[in-house]
């Protein structure tokens, strides 16, 4: 499996008179982890939508390896590209293997079944998110948490060159955090995620692209993007920002108060 390159050109995004992104272009390499981030209502899940195919661009493009994502044909788009959106599924009734091997079909061809690879690669991607005692559970009495991870088990089953996230984190403990986030930065993939967390952003992203008002602010590594003027600018907020001695990214820590134009 070879990861894809993934390049937004110019992107911008409208919803009737209303414009969620103006102009934004974003390189994702193969096997990067590139993160996006900024305040709420900032683009990040917008641009999301726009890769997956729910967004049209009012303008620019999106292309994966190359080839507008709009004109690829849904089947071969569903063998690259996997995403895991904010509002985890409820009302699916459906045990947790069912939900997670949901993720074979672009594999398959209608009405087939689930091969023994199908199997083991269902369990894997269990495994790889501490769920596979969760498997003959029925989807929906699983707590927020466990859903949040049973939806990333079933992109990691569909084996997308191309990953993306929005907000994965939400719902997860600390430990649950870092071992999803362990997981995707081993992936023989490449992975678009949005984070809220600028400390696990900092930590796992090799890249990151600060949005505000549906504009790009900055982008880079994020020891460029995490900078105290930066957050004060976007986030209205003061912050310190020093390099961490053990893991050699930036640790944000945020001072009490928030800053006012005023």
């Amino acid at each position: 499996m070879t990861a894809t390159t993934l390049v937004l050109h110019n992107v911008t995004l409208t919803a009737e008179e209303h414009r969620l992104v103006e102009d934004v272009s974003l390189t994702a390499r193969p096997g990067e982890v590139i993160g996006l981030a900024g305040p709420n209502g900032s683009g990040k899940s917008s641009l999301l939508r726009t890769v997956y195919r729910v967004m049209r661009p009012a303008a620019g493009r999106v292309l994966i390896d190359g080839h507008d994502a709009w004109t690829l044909p849904a089947r071969q788009l569903a063998r690259t590209v996997a995403a895991v959106v904010q509002e985890p599924g409820t009302g699916i009734d459906l045990s947790v293997r069912e939900v997670v091997a949901m993720g074979r079909t672009p594999h398959k061809r209608f009405l087939d079944g689930d091969t023994v690879e199908d199997a083991g690669l269902i369990h894997s991607a269990l495994t790889s998110v501490d769920a596979a005692h969760l498997a003959d559970r029925p989807f929906d009495r699983l707590s927020g948490g466990e859903r949040q991870r049973v939806l990333i088990a079933r992109a990691l089953a569909q084996q997308p060159t191309l990953l993306i996230l929005d907000e994965p984190t939400n719902h997860l403990d600390i430990r649950h955090q870092l071992s999803v986030l362990d997981t995707l930065r081993r992936l023989p993939a490449t992975v678009l995620t949005a984070l809220h967390d600028l400390n696990l952003a900092a930590r796992y992203c090799d890249r990151l692209y600060l949005l505000s008002d549906g504009a790009l602010i900055a982008s880079g590594p994020p020891a460029d993007v995490l900078t105290p003027q930066l957050l004060a600018d976007v986030y209205q907020v003061q912050a310190e920002v020093a390099i961490h001695p053990r893991t050699g990214s930036p640790q944000v820590t945020y001072l009490p108060g928030v800053l006012t134009d005023s």
